[in-house]
C-alpha cells in the first residue's frame, strides 16, 4: 500500500524545476519592466518600447517570419514523416539523416547558410561558374531585405523541421494499422485514408509540434543575427539590443513579456483549434 503522499513526493522535483528555472526568473522580468530602480510602479518602459522606431518592425518582421516559416515546416515534416512511416526499408537510415540538423545549433545553422549567401560564399561561386554573373552578388547586403528574409525561412526550415519529424513520426507510430487497413477493405483511397483516419488520430501529436514549433519561432535570433545582422529586426534582437548595447534592462524586460504574451495566446488558440476529445489516444 503506497502513502497517500507518494503522488506529490513524485511530482515535487518537476515543482521545484518549474520554480526555480521559470517563477522565479518571470517574477524577476516582470518586477524589471514594471518598476523603477526606486521601486516604483510604472508603465513606462513598456511605452518606450512601444514608441520605439524599430518596435513595429520586429514585430512585423517577427510575425511574417512565424507565417512564412511554421505552416510550410508542419506541411513539410507532415510529407516526410508520411514517407518515412510507409518504408519497409532503411526507414532507420533516413529518418536518421533527415534528423542531423538537431544537433546543430541556431547558431551554426546561421552560420552555414551565411556560408552559401555571402558575396564568397558557395552560391556566389556556382553562379559565377556556370557563368549567370561576372561579380558576386551581395544577397545578404542591406539593400536586399527580401533576400534576407528568404534565406532566413531557408536556415530555419532546414534547422527547425527536423523536431516537427520527430513528433510526427512518433505520433503516427501511435496509430493503429486495423483503421487504416480497414478503410481501405471499404474502397478508400489513399488521400481519403491520411484525412479521414491518420490526420484526426496525429491530432495530438500535431498540437504538441505545433505548439512548440511557434514558441520557438517567435523566439527566433541567432539565424537571423548570422543572416542579416541589424537589416532584419525581430523582437528577440531587440530584447539583446536593449540589454547589451543600449544597457538599458528594462526595456529588454518590457519586450521579453511582450513575446511571452504572444507566446501564450497562440497556444490558446493552438490548444482550441486543434482540441484533443477526451479518451483520444496521446
Amino acid at each position: 500500500m503506497y502513502p497517500k503522499s507518494l503522488p506529490y513526493l513524485l511530482l515535487l522535483p518537476a515543482t521545484l524545476f518549474l520554480v526555480l528555472f521559470f517563477l522565479y526568473p518571470f517574477t524577476l522580468v516582470a518586477w524589471q519592466a514594471f518598476t523603477t530602480d526606486t521601486g516604483d510602479f510604472t508603465g513606462e518602459f513598456f511605452q518606450e518600447m512601444a514608441t520605439h522606431w524599430k518596435f513595429n518592425t520586429a514585430m512585423l518582421n517577427t510575425f511574417l517570419l512565424v507565417l512564412a516559416v511554421v505552416p510550410f515546416q508542419m506541411v513539410l515534416a507532415l510529407y516526410m514523416a508520411t514517407l518515412v512511416n510507409g518504408m519497409t526499408r532503411g526507414r532507420d537510415f533516413i529518418l536518421y539523416i533527415w534528423t542531423i540538423p538537431l544537433g546543430i545549433s541556431d547558431l551554426a545553422a546561421g552560420l552555414i547558410w551565411l556560408a552559401i549567401f555571402e558575396q564568397s560564399g558557395f552560391l556566389n561561386s556556382m553562379l559565377h561558374g556556370l557563368g549567370v554573373i561576372e561579380q558576386p552578388v551581395g544577397f545578404l547586403g542591406y539593400q536586399n531585405k527580401g533576400t534576407i528574409f528568404l534565406a532566413i525561412v531557408l536556415a530555419e526550415t532546414w534547422r527547425a523541421t527536423a523536431i516537427v519529424l520527430v513528433i510526427l513520426v512518433s505520433g503516427m507510430g501511435l496509430i493503429p494499422k486495423e483503421y487504416a487497413e480497414a478503410a481501405e477493405v471499404f474502397g478508400a483511397s489513399r488521400w481519403q485514408r491520411f484525412i479521414r483516419v491518420t490526420l484526426p488520430m496525429l491530432k495530438p501529436s500535431l498540437q504538441t509540434a505545433m505548439i512548440l514549433r511557434v514558441i520557438l519561432a517567435f523566439e527566433v535570433f541567432a539565424v537571423v543575427v548570422a543572416l542579416g545582422g541589424t537589416n532584419l529586426p525581430v523582437l528577440m534582437s531587440e530584447v539583446f539590443t536593449w540589454q547589451y548595447e543600449l544597457r538599458d534592462a528594462n526595456v529588454a524586460a518590457a519586450y521579453a513579456l511582450v513575446i511571452l504574451a504572444i507566446s501564450i495566446a497562440c497556444t490558446l488558440v493552438i490548444m482550441w483549434a486543434l482540441r484533443v476529445p477526451k479518451g483520444a489516444r496521446v
